[in-house]
């Protein structure tokens, strides 16, 4: 591996990426947009702090193509908190979240999402 590189850890193919989200938990709801996604889990900006480990319900407003049309698959799923980082000079929080409670079914919707982005991104 040369210098600068950085080796991706993740077992998921993970891609920069806005995706409607709501998260509801005990401090209560967010309603803001990923800044990347992947199938078992997403990163977004917040504006209340959460603790790590924090249980959330989550529901992602997904843009789908179905019969060459765009539609948008609503996935409901349970997810943690794993990371929460203040954002310097704004009263605003990043939150990594794990996806700990989603159907199979939905994951496969997910995988398949960002590997439809990442091939769209590869032909460019």
């Amino acid at each position: 591996m040369s210098q600068g590189t950085v080796s991706e850890k993740r077992k998921n193919p993970r891609i920069d990426h806005g995706v409607p989200v709501k998260l509801c938990g005990p401090a209560g709801d967010f309603v803001t947009e990923t800044r990347n996604i992947s199938s078992s889990g997403a990163y977004c900006r917040i504006d209340k702090y959460l603790e790590p480990m924090t249980k959330l319900k989550i529901t992602l407003l997904l843009p789908v193509k179905k019969k060459g049309r765009l539609a948008v698959k609503k996935i409901v799923c349970g997810g943690v908190a794993v990371r929460v980082e203040n954002i310097p000079f704004e009263n605003a929080f990043n939150v990594a979240i794990f996806f700990n409670e989603i159907k199979s079914s939905d994951s496969r919707v997910l995988a398949d999402h960002v590997s439809g982005v990442l091939a769209e991104k590869s032909i460019r």
